[in-house]
């Protein structure tokens, strides 16, 4: 706890003290030890489901806590290869994506089915591969902001994956499209025993408002979370909050007055609370993401899992603030999130 406190600085007592009113704990499924009998047992999901969800629950140094830590390495195709890994060029080589989320302790890898065909035989049994099915890609001109199936969830249950991982741009104009073929993927991937993991993010130039970046909202992505366990993912990568509003401002949808004057605050726990709430209040698990790399990695990637962890959340799945970096440094940044989940001293808010 020591070293989770230095590196929270001055903030602290705020993240570790607080204690969320709104949405109180006692109504959350809460992660632990026991979640996939406790809370996915009560679902529609086959043994083998089950059997693969436990399967990341129990690898690296996260197994038997209920909480996992997730290496993604996916940003080659959107955000250009040479944007992701010329500042470590090893991450070219799919081997060392899977050897840093070996070494760094993950509970699984995420990537592309190209990444995982070219080093399957290797790795497929040491470390659970997590295999993004759908894109962006920023190569065509002018930009297209879409998901495109890039693969099937044939190809990644043939490659040994124990889960398929797809993005959908809620919000987006394409969004209903991306809906309906991610709906039919993972009912698909769950007859094969695979989990599902969706990347429930959020795409469109009217959630910048006034000067405001509402792609981060508790409101928006809270409701993104809910449209995502709707289609049965299993667990919910989602940006993590850092503002309210996003449906007030905009002036769009419907909502109601006690999602921001009874149910959440200002305090970042609050709002990530919310999320949690709209996943079923975490009947479907949900992890936040790490966020790109910068000056301040360490203090960051920390303080968004005490934030995580406190609000109810799974985990976090943190990519570029890991890989970007020498081996030695990624892998202690992956223990340093890994920490906060199993430092029991740091309570649910």
């Amino acid at each position: 706890m020591g070293t989770i406190t230095d590196l929270l600085g001055d903030e602290a007592p705020y993240l570790l003290e607080h204690r969320c009113k709104g949405i109180p704990s006692s109504l959350l499924h809460l992660p632990g030890d026991d979640y996939v009998s406790r809370v996915v047992a009560d679902k529609d999901r086959s043994p083998t489901v089950m059997r693969n969800l436990q399967l990341l629950f129990n690898t690296g140094r996260l197994a038997g806590t209920g909480y996992l830590s997730l290496l993604p390495v996916d940003q080659g195709v959107e955000h250009s290869a040479g944007a992701s890994f010329a500042p470590n060029p090893l991450f070219f080589d799919p081997a060392t994506i899977c050897e840093l989320a070996i070494e760094g302790g993950c509970n699984g890898v995420a990537s592309t089915l190209g990444v995982f065909g070219s080093v399957a035989r290797r790795y497929a049994h040491r470390i659970p591969f997590i295999a993004k099915i759908n894109h962006n890609e920023l190569l065509s001109y002018p930009a297209i902001h879409d998901q495109t199936l890039f693969g099937s969830v044939d190809q990644a249950f043939e490659l040994g994956a124990v889960a398929v991982g797809a993005t959908v741009y809620f919000g987006s104009q394409e969004s209903r499209r991306q809906v309906q073929e991610i709906s039919e993927a993972f009912a698909h991937a769950h007859s094969l025993g695979m989990v599902t993991v969706l990347w429930a993010y959020l795409r469109n130039s009217a959630f910048n408002h006034e000067g405001v970046d509402y792609h981060n909202s508790a409101d928006l992505t809270g409701q993104g979370n809910h449209l995502a366990a709707t289609i049965n993912a299993d667990i919910i990568k989602q940006k993590q909050a850092t503002n309210n509003g996003g449906y007030t401002a905009i002036g769009f949808g419907k909502t109601h007055p006690r999602v921001y004057d009874t149910l959440t605050s200002d305090h970042p726990i609050d709002l990530v609370r919310y999320q949690v709430a709209n996943c079923y209040m975490g009947r479907v698990g949900m992890i936040n993401s790490g966020g790109p790399s910068g000056k301040d990695d360490l203090h960051q990637a920390v303080r968004t899992a005490v934030i995580n962890k406190r609000a109810g959340g799974m985990g976090l799945i943190s990519g570029r603030k890991a890989f970007q970096k020498p081996m030695e440094e990624g892998v202690k940044l992956l223990n340093a999130i890994q920490d906060v989940y199993a430092d029991t001293g740091i309570d649910i808010a």
